[in-house]
């Protein structure tokens, strides 16, 4: 896959945490992942309009490179573009993981086994994410991870890993080290604990400030 078209279909599921549906989004990341850009070019644009979710220009711009040079619906695409896409971030984080957690974390385990040490991951962590309103029991692990290549693949094994141990939504953001991150990746950054750190230096891919 063309790189370019790749990172910009990576950068647009990024900016679409927390807009679309975790169900929808999971999917099209793991499509993503896997190389299935017909898939994605046939069902992402009709998903954003059935879910009424704008798109700005820059998102725009990212739907057009990612998506229009495998088969998009050039019509689709365009209504995309919304007059103003800011949308509210309606979640907060938390640190702390609920009470039904176990003492013993099983995910937070395997995860730690998964990436620690491993090349081209840089700093690994995790925050809970609360839609307000909501009881403590739907609060949703949100796996940080920062990387210098290979992002929608690693995305996929991260989000297949976290199904096998019971999340059948994941909701795991590797993040790219040189772009600017959404509000939702930057409040679940700023409460979010340290879980493990791959080979990368994380002096120079430090999610949070030591």
């Amino acid at each position: 896959m063309d790189p370019d078209i790749e990172d910009s279909g990576h950068e647009l599921l990024l900016r679409l945490a927390g807009r679309l549906p975790d169900r929808l989004l999971w999917r099209f990341r793991d499509w993503l992942g896997e190389g299935s850009m017909g898939t994605l070019a046939r069902t992402l644009p009709k998903t954003l309009l059935k879910h009424r979710i704008d798109l700005d220009q820059s998102e725009y711009r990212l739907l057009v490179a990612g998506l229009i040079p495998h088969g998009a619906d050039w019509h689709e695409v365009s209504s995309t573009l919304g007059v103003d896409a800011s949308a509210e971030n309606r979640y907060t984080f938390t640190t702390g993981a609920p009470d039904w957690v176990n003492t013993v974390d099983s995910v937070s385990v395997v995860v730690h086994a998964t990436l620690r040490g491993r090349p081209d991951v840089g700093e690994v962590r995790e925050s809970w994410r609360h839609d307000r309103g909501t009881a403590e029991e739907e609060a949703k692990r949100v796996l940080l991870v920062t990387a210098t290549s290979g992002l929608p693949r690693l995305t996929g094994e991260l989000q297949r890993v976290l199904r096998v141990l019971g999340d059948e939504a994941p909701s795991v953001e590797v993040l790219p080290t040189q772009v600017e991150l959404p509000a939702y990746h930057q409040a679940a950054l700023a409460n979010s604990r340290f879980v493990c750190v791959g080979a990368v230096d994380a002096g120079h891919h430090r999610l949070v400030p030591a």
